[in-house]
């Protein structure tokens, strides 16, 4: 599988955190995601993907968008798969969009958001001949389609403070730092992220939990618990069970088997390979 990736354009780097080309065989025909603390485009350039979710079971022939998720998902991906997409910052959907994050909280077609652009798109990025070629005329789009938005620099600001604390700092905190009301940044954040602030904090938490266990060590689940600020283990685990639908060590296991199975893979932290 061939996975490329780089950061965007300065100009653009406030609401996107990578483009990326993924092709070639999957590791695994199907990958459980769990929530993260980023929103999603995806043009699709070969055979339709399945994406399961609590509310169902979708095939996505031309490629979908999807606000920062809060539940986990299945995708499963034909045996040659070829795409394009960016991961977005949590409130980075909307500059491109200018539909509401609430309404994209389960993903939907790329086409039912940007109409015959889509397909346009998908047409010139197919043609082009190499993956930094796609990636260049990816962020152009991007680049023209921006767009200001209402309180994008308060949810931007309030989700930098969530994303530097990893999820700890108190609702009331970032309301006196923000010099808002909290109903007005819930209000902004259903907007622009889709979800509260303290719904993308719980995913800014369980990201950094993501990012700081090595499977290849044991794991002291009780220090992961006091690092991360959960009140205590059990309420890790019953946070870690939600996300992923695992115990710790069911969880552990799966990491270490996409680890032996796929050493170095660009999709080794976050995505679970079937149990």
């Amino acid at each position: 599988m061939e996975y490329v990736a780089r950061a965007p354009a300065p100009a653009l780097a406030s609401i996107v955190d990578d483009l990326y080309y993924l092709a070639g065989t999957p590791p695994y025909p199907r990958l459980t995601i769990p929530p993260m603390p980023s929103a999603l485009v995806i043009i699709n350039l070969a055979a339709p993907f399945r994406v399961t979710h609590p509310g169902g079971s979708e095939d996505f022939a031309d490629g979908c968008v999807w606000a920062t998720p809060a539940c986990r998902t299945t995708f499963e991906y034909p045996r040659n798969t070829r795409s394009v997409g960016v991961h977005l910052k949590p409130w980075g959907l909307v500059p491109l969009t200018g539909v509401p994050a609430a309404m994209l909280g389960l993903p939907v077609p790329v086409e039912a958001v940007w109409g015959a652009f889509a397909k346009e798109l998908a047409d010139r990025l197919d043609d082009a001949a190499t993956p930094a070629a796609m990636l260049d005329i990816l962020e152009a789009a991007l680049l023209a389609r921006a767009r200001p938005v209402a309180g994008l620099g308060l949810v931007h600001d309030t989700s930098t403070r969530i994303g530097r604390s990893a999820g700890s700092l108190s609702i009331a905190r970032l309301t006196d730092a923000a010099g808002v009301s909290s109903t007005h940044l819930t209000a902004r954040f259903k907007h622009l992220v889709g979800t509260t602030p303290k719904r993308l904090a719980r995913t800014y938490r369980f990201a950094e939990v993501v990012r700081s266990i090595n499977p290849a060590c044991d794991v002291d689940w009780a220090e992961v618990a006091h690092r991360a600020g959960y009140y205590d283990q059990p309420h890790f685990t019953h946070e870690l069970q939600r996300f992923t639908g695992l115990t710790p060590t069911a969880y552990l296991d799966l990491r270490r088997r996409f680890a032996a199975e796929h050493p170095d893979n660009a999709l080794d932290v976050g995505p679970l390979p079937p149990v």
